[in-house]
């Protein structure tokens, strides 16, 4: 039977072939790759492959720049600006967390706003590098528009992601990777994709009534926040998603609501401009400035252990937050990762324009 998955070093190569042919240096390149595959591999497919796409129509359209010169710009012992000269997302937020952990290990924490950045994949990526070093990690980015606040038909907000991974004894890191919305925007991409509807309660159209239709952002349409409307608890997820917004875009120095430049090419930038770029935002802190990272980390297993063992519905079994994408990365691994086929002819189409080989699985 014919193997239909890729390796996940095949697209690692494949994705620094890519990005050194934008012009990216090859470590950087490299770092960028890693980030694409360890969502793919983490079943977040939405912020994987489908983005390549992205990338190289910003680029095509001198939107983002693949030699940056990625500076701290202000700093106190614990906390820094880092200004990304409109690189790569993926390569500034890799940077920004290393500067946030150098901070926590001087100073038992470290908070870093960044500016002047993109698209920086998925958030679990930069909070996981900080559990690598017995620390807890938070990342979190704005995004362009395309969220109306509660009560609205306005696209102001992005989908701000929120990621923190807190490491334990025993057991694997606890994991809290979710946007402010019911689903990320690349889900919406995925199921347009696949020709698939997608549930009430995610997106609504230009005069606010509830669509199921993927593509209905083209339409004027937009996302809501997390909670769907009011009696769901929609104005708590316009409230965490401006917390993002203002972290990392106000705090940051890089643009907010509106006038977040957009990820996707064929999307005009905003005419006004209150600040560089897209802003994220990471805090790193060491698990030993606040007791011994030993006893935290039991004191975790048994938290994990109570949760874990909590009382479920019948026929449902009660996860601790990272479960299911650490069970898929071990799954996909093992059996490789899956491009849909859509996906895979855009990518083809990319590599032939590039002059690099990307091959077919059918």
């Amino acid at each position: 039977m014919e193997n239909k998955t890729y390796s996940p070093e095949y697209l690692r190569n494949f994705i620094t072939q890519f990005f050194e042919k934008l012009g990216c240096p090859t470590e950087d390149a490299r770092a960028i790759a890693d980030a694409f595959v360890r969502a793919e591999l983490r079943n977040l497919s939405s912020h994987g492959m489908i983005r390549l796409k992205d990338h190289y129509q910003l680029w095509e359209a001198g939107r983002l720049n693949v030699h940056p010169d990625i500076k701290v710009v202000h700093e106190t012992p614990g906390t820094a600006v880092v200004d990304g000269d409109n690189g790569v997302g993926m390569l500034v937020a890799t940077r920004a967390m290393q500067v946030a952990m150098e901070k926590a290990k001087n100073s038992g924490s470290g908070w870093v706003a960044t500016r002047n950045s993109n698209h920086f994949g998925i958030g679990s990526y930069y909070a996981l590098m900080a559990v690598e070093n017995d620390m807890i990690g938070l990342a979190m980015t704005n995004g362009n528009p395309l969220v109306a606040p509660a009560n609205s038909v306005e696209r102001l907000l992005g989908t701000n992601p929120i990621a923190v991974a807190i490491p334990a004894g025993k057991y694997p890191p606890f994991v809290g990777d979710f946007s402010t919305t019911p689903i990320a925007r690349g889900k919406l991409a995925v199921a347009a994709k696949k020709g698939e509807k997608v549930p009430y309660g995610y997106v609504i159209d230009k005069d606010g009534n509830p669509s199921d239709d993927p593509d209905i952002l083209k339409e004027g349409g937009a996302m809501v926040p997390l909670g769907g409307d009011l009696a769901h608890g929609s104005h708590k997820g316009y409230a965490l998603g401006a917390i993002v917004d203002i972290l990392s875009g106000v705090l940051s120095g890089a643009n907010f609501g509106p006038f977040v430049p957009p990820n996707l090419a064929y999307l005009p930038l905003p005419e006004e401009q209150v600040g560089k770029g897209m802003g994220h935002f990471f805090g790193a802190w060491r698990i030993d400035a606040f007791m011994e990272a030993s006893e935290f980390k039991s004191r975790m297993d048994r938290w994990m252990e109570i949760f874990r063992n909590a009382k479920p519905v019948p026929g449902k079994k009660v996860l601790i937050p990272g479960e299911i994408e650490r069970e898929a990365e071990e799954r996909i691994a093992r059996e490789g990762i899956y491009v849909l086929p859509a996906i895979q002819k855009d990518v083809k189409e990319l590599a032939d324009k590039l002059e690099i080989e990307f091959e077919m699985k059918g």
